[in-house]
């Protein structure tokens, strides 16, 4: 299974939706995920690829990581773990 699938359910999983619902240009807003989900997301996404997402919950405007949309984490997560391989 891709990156991109893994994500997808994951995040199908925590807005309680089928992973055909979810786009790639969905906010996480859009799919209903709210801040605690969002939460709950980056810790399964942690655990399922092993990494650590640099993630600040009170200024994620300030992080280098970007959550605006689902393909954007799926381009943050593909970055996370190639820099892990280096």
């Amino acid at each position: 299974m891709s990156i991109k699938d893994k994500v997808i359910g994951i995040v199908a999983e925590q807005a309680m939706l089928e992973r055909s619902d979810v786009a790639l240009e969905n906010t996480l807003e859009d799919l209903g995920i709210d801040s605690l989900g969002l939460v709950e997301s980056i810790f399964a996404i942690e655990e399922e690829f092993d990494i650590q997402i640099p993630f600040n919950a009170n200024e994620p405007q300030s992080s280098d990581f970007d959550i605006s949309n689902v393909q954007a984490i799926i381009t943050g997560i593909e970055r996370l773990i190639a820099e892990q391989k280096n």
